[in-house]
């Protein structure tokens, strides 16, 4: 038997390790040369581990929840079986141990059992085991859950699985734990009542006795996943270390939507990818990045580290109302490119954001960040810095508007498009005075926008 080890892979220059979310194939299963064989997650994306050769999946180094670094093994690969036929007897004897040890058969009975949490009460002080009584196995990331809730293997046995042969997953176990706390706790005695406020002596004037009760509340409570820990702590840590400032203003782009409408049926047809405005935003903001090449620095204790290349950071929203989370993309060498490019590029991210094909690479490096609150409606905001960048700008709504147009003969009253737009900053090392001149320079941009060039 030709037995070698698959080991966990590259993702990206600053990637030293991952953890396994899910194994796709199990001990005894055939694999196809670059057919997906796990999933695991790193501190910037979860990504899809193809496998290395063809062969038959004898043993399983990493399990769920393992954190491995990388260019460790994490399975052993039969490539003489690649054919789905087992050529040794040795081959067959080690895959049938590690199927015993790893993966135990599933349940005798044909049917998991239905856990009543409302009127069962489970008891039990055991710590949760590899391998329930009936056969189960139980990863290690479900039996960590289990043991930082305080559940009992009893209480793991009566769990219902809804993973292969009945495997109990970590929602199967968060689920269970947030049923088991919505049960009211029996045989707690009720509060005493507040007592009676004391009369002083000196105050003639009784507020006489009130009952005071609390409302009733409904709530859900929802446990973070992995995604919205590490944007949380990223979030902080950036409030933490910059001091933010940020700066508004308002912008005519009506040249730039005329010129859209005109150009955005042609270009569909001829591209196959919509035209939208996230690429004029990024053309004018590069333009003005190479005026003051201050923002497009880091801070590194007393030193400013300015960037020359512009690595281009695209907000995006994962999910329905981001329920998915946030993740930043980036444009690598954005200021070398045009304004065709840059529309090729942004779609090319939003592509593989929404159908999760973004590798660690894709989301390291950034020099300058753009987020577009205005896809949801919102007018304006205030973003957090995208650490350790110095600056984030964010692009509102486009909506008509009446507004005061000054001309030669006199004012006048226009329906134009208009655009709030805003950059938040680092006042460590940028003041106010170049802030605002940077988003007014953006802003003479967009409003003088030549609507005859070419695209």
């Amino acid at each position: 038997m030709a037995r070698e080890e698959m080991v966990m892979p590259k993702m990206g220059e600053s990637i030293m390790e991952g953890t396994v979310i899910e194994w796709k194939k199990k001990v005894g299963d055939t694999v196809e040369l670059d057919e997906t064989v796990l999933e695991i997650a790193t501190d910037k994306v979860d990504s899809e581990v193809p496998a290395p050769i063809a062969g038959i999946l004898v043993e399983i180094l990493a399990q769920e929840g393992d954190t491995i670094e990388v260019g460790k093994p994490i399975a052993i690969i039969d490539t003489e079986a690649s054919a789905g036929v087992v050529t040794s007897a040795s081959a067959v004897e080690v895959r049938q141990e590690k199927m015993e040890e790893i993966t135990p058969p599933p349940p005798t009975t044909p049917e998991s059992p239905v856990v009543e949490i409302e009127t069962t009460a489970v008891q039990g002080d055991t710590e949760p085991q590899k391998v329930s009584a009936d056969g189960r196995f139980f990863s290690p990331l479900v039996r960590a859950i289990a043991k930082e809730e305080g559940l009992s293997q009893e209480e793991l046995d009566i769990i219902p699985g809804t993973g292969a042969q009945g495997r109990v997953t970590k929602n199967d176990v968060l689920s269970y734990v947030e049923a088991k706390k919505a049960i009211p706790k029996s045989g707690l005695s009720k509060p005493a009542p507040a007592p009676a406020p004391s009369r002083s002596s000196t105050n003639s004037i009784s507020a006489g006795e009130l009952t005071i009760s609390a409302p009733t509340q409904q709530i859900e409570v929802i446990k973070m996943d992995r995604m919205r820990k590490l944007i949380a702590e990223h979030m902080v840590r950036s409030k933490s270390t910059s001091a933010h400032v940020t700066t508004f203003n308002e912008v005519d782009v009506t040249r730039l939507v005329q010129y859209r409408e005109k150009h955005k049926v042609d270009f569909k047809k001829k591209n196959g990818f919509s035209l939208t405005y996230t690429p004029f935003f990024v053309e004018a903001t590069l333009q003005a990045l190479r005026e003051f090449p201050l923002i497009n620095s880091s801070v590194d204790g007393e030193n400013i580290i300015v960037k020359r290349t512009i690595n281009y950071g695209i907000a995006v929203a994962l999910g329905e109302a981001g329920i998915g989370g946030l993740i930043v993309p980036v444009i690598k060498n954005a200021g070398e490119m045009n304004l065709f490019g840059l529309s090729k590029a942004v779609n090319e991210l939003a592509k593989k954001a929404r159908t999760k094909n973004l590798s660690p690479d894709d989301l390291v490096g950034g020099t300058f960040t753009l987020t577009n609150y205005g896809s949801v409606g919102n007018l304006m905001g205030t973003p957090i810095i995208n650490q350790p960048q110095v600056a984030i700008f964010g692009t509102g709504a486009i909506t008509k508007r009446a507004v005061v147009i000054e001309q030669a003969e006199g004012d006048v009253i226009a329906i134009r498009h208009m655009v709030y737009l805003s950059m938040s900053y680092d006042h460590r090392i940028i003041d106010g005075a170049m802030g605002g001149a940077f988003l007014q320079r953006v802003k003479d941009l967009l409003e003088n926008f030549d609507s005859n060039r070419n695209i």
